[in-house]
Parts: structure tokens; C-alpha cells; sequence
């Protein structure tokens, strides 16, 4: 395998500049999930790794070695699509061997890796079946299978269990996980699933607008978001926003009361601030005083041992709160919502996290 090293990468489609300024390491056998909302450029960047996008600006190196001239197949690398692109004619022995047939190797070669191949994904009794006699899951294994049968420096994944079930997405996203400590390989992966993300990634690169917001091992961005974005985005349900004022001795929440925190050095009071927290760090609380905050509840939303409510507080400012076990809380009930200290985050007006 190899690592692929993106410095000041940039991509424009006539005016519209679509990546900016990308620098990302990946290093070698790793896992790198590319996250972000829809059109931020997460595909963009892994189809120019590819070499399917030609770059505007900046340089693009796999195993030591600058491609940004070469043409995909000169690159080293292996693409899964979100698409299957299996040859419905063929067998899957054959859909899994055609990149090799094309390329000219021997027969034998082929046969040795589809073989090799179809033992790793489990694939070998489905070798003599067509593409229509398979399942989803099925099908986007045949076509790893294609992308391992080529022995890649990097594996490049474009949002490759999207078009399955909530069931097979969770047994594919073993089986990729397995592949990946099986072979010690090379992956860039890009999906909108915070789950896989999460699960999969040892690095996860939040893209926002063509950028990077922040990259870093996944419980180091839920736990320490850079910004604003990077917090509302990385987690579901999303990170509570209360929007608040600096104030002595902590954050004036308006309606909703003073909550009580050192603040960090250089933030002048009166200054604008918002003031968050993770679902799972508030729980329902009886009683007044220090960090809780009146609320009334919208809905409860039961997921079995767990759940959320869904508060309103006195501001008007909405809120979640994970519950577990029975709580007997019920639409239009007022209560009171506790926070931990611990776990709070404060963003400054610009967005950045103070602290």
C-alpha cells in the first residue's frame, strides 16, 4: 500500500472554484472517511485522487511519487462507485477478472486473484452466477472484489453502501472493516453516514464549501469540535445550540437564565457566544439551581431502552435530551433539563471554539 499526500489542492468548474486549498495526508494503511454536506466537494477531491477530475492547482502524490499527469490506470489506485457498474452478461468471476483480462494479463494470473479474491469476500460459491441472481450486498461485494483483484496501492470508496438497506449496510461495513485490517490497505472513503464514518474512520476529514473544517481520529472531532459547523455536524441528533451573551462568571442565556462557567481568557463581556451541548450530556432533572434550565416537552421519542425528548425552553430555543429506561414524560409536561459542566462548549461569534 502506499500514502497519498494532497497539498494546496485546488479544482474549479469555470468560476465556480469547488475545492480550495486542500492539504491531507493519508497515511500509509490507514482509513480516511471524507464527510460533508452535499455538494461540498468530497467526491470531487477522491474522483481527482482518482485522476478522473483533472486539478486546477496543487499537487497530488501516491506512494512518493507525483500523479498528478497519470492517467487513472498509471495511479495505483482501485474505485468502488455507489453504482455497482457490473456487466450484467458476465458472471461475477468474469466482472471481477475484466479489469485484468483488459489489461492484457495472463489467464492464469486472472484466475489465481478472482479466486483469491472471492475466498477474502466470501464470494466463491456465487463465482458462475450473473449480476441479476445477486443481492445489493452481493453485488457491492463483486465489486470490491473487481478493486482487490488489482492489487491497488489505494482504494478509493465513493459512498459505496448507499444504495442498500439499513441491514446491509451494517453487515457491508463489517465486512469493509474486516477487509481493511485483512489487507493493510490504503483507504479514502466517502459517505454521508456519520455511522460509518465513526466506525470505520481512524481519520475523519469534515469538508464544508470546498474545505477543510477539521480533521482528526473521530472522537476527537465529536468531542472537541474546531467550530461550529464541525459540532453541528459530527453527531445525531445534532449538538444543542443556545445562543448567549459573556457575562461575569459565565454565559447570560437570556430568558433561559445565567449558566455558571469559567470563560476562556480574552472573552470580553458582552461578547457574543454560543454555548453547546451534546444530547446525551443533558438529562431530565427535577428541581432548580445550578446548571438546569426549565423547559417543556414538544415530543418523546422512545427507541427502545433509549431515546430523546424534545424540549422547549423558556426562550424559545429548541433542545434534545437523551432519556434512558422509563421516564413517564409526555407532550406539553414542563420540567427541567440538567447540563454537565464537563461537557459544555463554547463558540465565539466567528463560529471558532473559544477555549
Amino acid at each position: 500500500m502506499a500514502e497519498v499526500v494532497i497539498g494546496k489542492l485546488s479544482k474549479s468548474f469555470g468560476a465556480v472554484e469547488v475545492l480550495k486549498d486542500i492539504d491531507l495526508a493519508v497515511e500509509d494503511g490507514s482509513f480516511v472517511v471524507l464527510v460533508g454536506p452535499s455538494g461540498c466537494g468530497k467526491s470531487t477531491l477522491l474522483r481527482s485522487i482518482a485522476g478522473l477530475e483533472p486539478v486546477t492547482g496543487g499537487s497530488i502524490s501516491i506512494g512518493g511519487r507525483e500523479v498528478n499527469g497519470l492517467a487513472p490506470a498509471q495511479r495505483g489506485i482501485a474505485m468502488v462507485f455507489q453504482s455497482y457498474a457490473l456487466y450484467p452478461h458476465m458472471d461475477v468471476a468474469a466482472n471481477m477478472g475484466f479489469g485484468l483480462k483488459f489489461a492484457g494479463a495472463p489467464k492464469a494470473e486472472i484466475a489465481a486473484r478472482v479466486q483469491e479474491a472471492a475466498r477474502i469476500l466470501q464470494l466463491e460459491p456465487l463465482l458462475k452466477r450473473r449480476p441479476r441472481e445477486l443481492s445489493g450486498g452481493q453485488r457491492q461485494r463483486v465489486a470490491i472484489g473487481r478493486a482487490i483483484v488489482r492489487k491497488p496501492q489505494v482504494f478509493l470508496f465513493d459512498e459505496p453502501l448507499s444504495n442498500l438497506d439499513a441491514a446491509l449496510r451494517v453487515n457491508t461495513r463489517v465486512e469493509i472493516a474486516r477487509l481493511h485490517k485483512m489487507l493493510a490497505a490504503t483507504i479514502v472513503y466517502v459517505t454521508h453516514d456519520q455511522v460509518e464514518a465513526m466506525t470505520l474512520a481512524d481519520k475523519i476529514v469534515v469538508m464544508n464549501h470546498g474545505r477543510i473544517e477539521q480533521q482528526g481520529k473521530p472522537l476527537d472531532l465529536y468531542y472537541r469540535p474546531a467550530n461550529l459547523f464541525v459540532a453541528g455536524f459530527i453527531g445525531s441528533p445534532a449538538m444543542n445550540f443556545l445562543k448567549g451573551e459573556a457575562v461575569a462568571g459565565g454565559v447570560g442565556l437570556g430568558a433561559d437564565g445565567l449558566i455558571s462557567l469559567p470563560l476562556p481568557p480574552g472573552t470580553a463581556p458582552g461578547a457574543h457566544v454560543t454555548l453547546g451541548i451534546r444530547p446525551e450530556h443533558m438529562r431530565i432533572a427535577a428541581g432548580e439551581g445550578g446548571l438546569r434550565l426549565p423547559a417543556t416537552v414538544d415530543l418523546v421519542e422512545r427507541l427502545g431502552e433509549t431515546g430523546f425528548v424534545h424540549l422547549r425552553l423558556a426562550s424559545g430555543a429548541v433542545a434534545i435530551a437523551e432519556i434512558r429506561g422509563e421516564t413517564g414524560l409526555k407532550t406539553g409536561d414542563r420540567t427541567h433539563v440538567a447540563l454537565d459542566p464537563a461537557r459544555l462548549h463554547l463558540f465565539g461569534a466567528d463560529g471558532r471554539r473559544l477555549g
